[in-house]
This record gives C-alpha cells, sequence and structure tokens, in this order.
C-alpha cells in the first residue's frame, strides 16, 4: 500500500511560500519516490525552480518514509540548516507533512497534493484500493470494495447505467458491481446479493479518528 501524490501547481506553491526567502526542501524516499513527486529527482528540481525565482535554499534531504518515527532523528541530524531556514517544504504526504511538523518549530509547507491510498498495478499506474471508511463490506462484496471501485460509491448495485457490463461514468473500466456480481457467482455465493445493504454509516469517519487497542 502507497500513499499516492501530485505536485502543486507551482504557482500554488509560490503563493505558499510567499514572505519566505530561505527554505528547507525534505522528499521522501518510498511512496513519493515511487510517484515521481518527492524522491531526490524532483527536490533537486524543486530546489532549482526556487533559487530561480530568487530564494534560498538552505539544504535538502530525502527521508527514508517521511512518515516514519525516525523523522524525528534524521531532522535532528541537520538542526542547523533548517535552523537557517524560514520554513521547511515538504515533498511528501499530508502524514509526511504532519510528522515533521512535530519535530520543528518551523512552519512545514506541503508542496504535494496526497490523493488517495492504494497499489502500483504496472509501472507509474497507480489505483486506490480503500477509502478507510471504518465499515468494511468485503465480505459481502468478494473482496471487491464498492466505495472505491464503483465511481458513485454504490453499497448497492449495479446502478441501472451500466452497459454490456461496463461503467456508466467511465466506459472504459468494467462496472465494479459486475465484477462482484460474477466473483460471488463463480463461488455459488449469489445469496449474498439479496439482502439489501443499509446505507453507509459515515459517523464512522468522523473526524479526528481515534482508537485506543486494548492489550490483554
Amino acid at each position: 500500500m502507497k500513499t499516492i501524490t501530485e505536485q502543486k501547481p507551482f504557482e500554488e506553491i509560490e503563493q505558499i511560500l510567499n514572505g519566505a526567502e530561505k527554505i528547507y526542501l525534505i522528499g521522501c524516499g518510498t511512496c513519493a519516490t515511487m510517484c515521481h513527486t518527492g524522491g531526490k529527482t524532483e527536490v533537486l528540481e524543486m530546489r532549482d525552480k526556487l533559487t530561480e525565482m530568487g530564494k534560498e535554499v538552505s539544504g535538502w534531504m530525502v527521508i527514508p518514509t517521511a512518515c516514519d518515527e525516525l523523522t524525528r532523528e534524521v531532522i535532528s541530524e541537520v538542526s542547523e540548516a533548517v535552523g537557517q531556514a524560514d520554513c521547511i517544504l515538504a515533498l511528501t504526504c499530508a502524514f509526511g507533512v504532519q510528522t515533521i511538523t512535530r519535530y520543528t518549530d518551523k512552519m512545514v509547507y506541503p508542496a504535494l497534493n496526497t490523493l488517495f491510498i492504494g497499489i502500483e498495478e504496472v509501472p507509474a499506474h497507480f489505483s486506490e484500493l480503500c477509502t478507510q471508511c471504518g465499515n468494511c463490506l468485503l465480505g459481502r462484496t468478494a473482496g471487491i470494495c464498492p466505495l472505491t471501485a464503483c465511481p458513485k460509491g454504490l453499497v448497492n448495485g449495479p446502478c441501472g447505467g451500466y452497459q454490456h457490463g461496463m461503467c456508466e461514468v467511465d466506459p472504459n473500466r468494467e462496472c465494479a458491481w459486475v465484477q462482484i456480481y460474477n466473483r460471488l457467482e463463480k463461488a455459488g455465493q449469489l445469496e449474498k446479493l439479496s439482502a439489501l445493504q443499509p446505507l453507509k454509516d459515515y459517523s464512522k469517519m468522523a473526524h479526528p479518528r481515534r482508537i485506543e487497542v486494548k492489550i490483554t
């Protein structure tokens, strides 16, 4: 599972950095590197762009995994260069930005938009798998999540718009509920579709979410 990101338009990054003259850059060696949004190449490209617009880059690094707790030790090792900067520009996912924020008094700004959690199906092609909704339906839907695989997020489907097994919203992809039906039919479990699933309880996604794990 990877956190999928895209780089913000540079105009937006300019606005975010308004008033900051010295910037420290941080990339991520895991997900952002895989997405080509925050690896060494992208960090150096960002350094050059900022330099061209008159900013000073006090230093840069690519943390192995920016959202990991080891980020604290990594940042402490470059505290002098970070201390010289007005802010940190993070080419990481939002989780990485918030992790870095925990371990520095400097303002930390995102250079990326966090899109979703997913997998790389083929090189450079990523697909969303889970919205972390807190009420998993996979036991009823043959291991295929309708909230992410269906553009309409239908918990009872298919809709009336699919044609020849293809999605109404995206005719180039197979209808998620057709996939679910076919898998259940093959497993001899079509009876699972006979009962209507109640409307999604979005209270389980109320923010901020916290949980206490009971240790016995």
